[in-house]
């Protein structure tokens, strides 16, 4: 059965979206990703389907569509698996006779795990499944809304006094940990500015400003220089790729590195939203990567060099795992190693190539 056409106001929005993606007027992973689950919940909600098999089909054509528009953006993809995984897990609970809410959890998972095998026909009845969706949809938005002051809350547990902390650029997460750390202890954080975006220097402004906590500016060149006297490195990430790497912003490898020769634990914060199933093809920087406009390195009334040179001016950088000690998620810590498993309870093995 082929899906009937959007209704023309939802057709709208998806091209609204989809430009607003093209043009990169979403900043952050956590927009793209809190505007990409408020679409597919405005999608299912909308649309029209029958089944679970069409509300699949309907949510992957037009998410394809989404993630085609923004490739480097993984949240948006990120978005739709989970999406998928909750329209699963949903009809699993219909078709085995669980409620809505099962008085027995362990009960629950184990119904679920022997549904499993046997979910291939996603074409039953199933009935409140739209209502279902959309409740479990909204805990996951309450739960995403939440994530960065559910990672601040562990701060205690990772910063002591006295410590010396470094970081890179500008992350929204990292931010809400120092400052939550910096209501009760004293602690000296040095930022690495993160040319040519000089992102830091926002984030030191904003420590010492609104946490008085004390902090130094430092270049991106002096990282390896100063690291000697560093407890600690914290930085955000804009993906935590399936192998437990990271997606994360340009020099942050070679911070990295850096952390690795003088054994300094290297700490990442990042919610499970930023958890992607997809791994680094090396011959394929294009997909992985994301490149700028060249014009904050060397600006364009520099004429003559730029007819001499190509100048790559690159967003992101991959950090193999090997180089990362921990991960703060807003469910506690995990060793770059259990990534797999996280993987595994986020997104159904089906839905990793959408």
């Amino acid at each position: 059965m082929s899906l009937t056409p959007l209704p023309s106001d939802l057709a709208e929005k998806l091209d609204q979206f989809i430009s607003s993606l093209k043009k990169g007027e979403l900043k952050g992973s956590y927009n793209v990703a809190h505007q990409t689950l408020l679409f597919l919940r405005r999608l299912i909600s909308q649309s029209r389907w029958t089944t679970a098999k069409d509300l699949r089909e309907r949510v992957k054509l037009e998410g394809k569509k989404l993630i085609n528009s923004q490739s480097s953006e993984s949240a948006i993809g990120n978005m739709v698996r989970r999406v998928l995984k909750i329209i699963w897990e949903e009809y699993v609970s219909i078709i085995s006779g669980q409620g809505v809410d099962s008085g027995d959890t362990q009960e629950s998972l184990q119904k679920m795990l022997r549904a499993d095998v046997n979910v291939d026909d996603f074409s039953k009845p199933s009935p409140n499944l739209k209502g279902r969706v959309i409740e479990s949809i909204n805990e996951f938005l309450s739960e995403l809304e939440g994530s960065a002051e559910s990672i601040a809350t562990q701060a205690l547990e990772h910063i002591h006094s006295n410590e010396v902390i470094m970081t890179m650029g500008k992350s929204r997460t990292v931010e809400a940990f120092l400052l939550n750390a910096g209501k009760s202890r004293k602690f000296q954080v040095i930022v690495a500015e993160s040319a040519p975006s000089y992102k830091g220097q926002e984030l030191a402004a904003n420590l010492a400003k609104k946490g008085n906590i004390e902090t130094t500016v430092i270049t991106d060149s002096a990282i390896f220089a100063i690291m000697a006297r560093v407890n600690k490195v914290i930085i955000g990430t804009h993906t935590v790729m399936a192998n437990g790497g990271l997606k994360a912003v340009c020099g942050s490898h070679a911070l990295a590195l850096a952390a690795k020769h003088y054994s300094v634990p290297l700490v990442v914060c990042a919610p499970l939203f930023k958890l992607s199933p997809q791994f680094l093809c090396s011959e394929d920087q294009e997909a992985f990567n994301k490149f700028e406009s060249p014009q904050n390195v060397i600006d364009f009334s520099e004429g003559d060099i730029h007819s001499k040179v190509h100048v790559h001016n690159p967003v992101f950088d991959y950090v193999p795992p090997e180089l990362v000690t921990l991960y703060i998620s807003n469910i506690g810590g995990n060793a770059p190693s259990y990534v797999y498993r996280l993987l595994r309870e986020l997104y159904h093995p089906d839905d990793y190539e959408i």
